[in-house]
């Protein structure tokens, strides 16, 4: 069935498209001048116009915003060449890093060392500086150590509306990311 967009929807769409980044529903309003209803109430139309199969986007919720992203199928073809521009692939110690943050948070540097084994200085400030993970506060023991935890960026990069969207783990992968007492 075929969705007919109204001018509201066909305004919010447009502003799903320039913004560029995930939008809540209360920019949505703000920018467009329309009542949060409204909002969401084209919302759903344009995620229905969006999931007739000759569409090659989606809208999806990201962080706690909307946007336009390609579909998987498709953009498993095009990350390469549309993805984050000007940035390495993340090497396993990264991606082990930040798996341990993710499932982890919030997690200490020492708390991320005992998991991996190694260091995890060089990880954590290529993380950072990625902007996969930040500082989140610091830890109520003796020397207040800085916890570290995932970023809204983290989310985008892999298309989760929230951090509880991860895959569960099974039990001996939960087992990995316990600390030892």
């Amino acid at each position: 069935m075929d969705v007919i967009l109204n001018k509201e929807t066909a305004l919010i769409e447009a502003v799903l498209y320039l913004e560029g980044e995930p939008v809540d529903e209360k920019s949505i309003a703000r920018i467009t001048t329309l009542s949060e209803n409204v909002v969401e109430t084209a919302l759903g139309q344009l995620k229905e116009h969006y999931q007739r199969e000759d569409s090659a986007l989606e809208l999806i919720k990201i962080g706690g915003g909307w946007t336009l992203a390609p579909k998987k199928q498709y953009w498993e073809q095009l990350k390469e060449r549309y993805g984050k521009k000007n940035e390495a692939k993340l090497s396993r110690a990264a991606i082990e890093t930040l798996a341990i943050v993710a499932y982890s948070q919030p997690i200490t540097r020492s708390e991320i060392e005992s998991i991996r084994g190694v260091s995890a200085d060089n990880m954590i400030r290529l993380l950072v500086e990625r902007n996969l993970i930040q500082e989140i506060g610091k830890k109520e023991i003796p020397g207040h150590p800085v916890q570290f935890g995932t970023t809204k960026e983290f989310l985008q990069f892999f298309r989760l509306e929230s951090i509880s969207d991860l895959p569960k783990l099974d039990e001996n992968e939960a087992e990995r990311f316990e600390l030892s007492q």
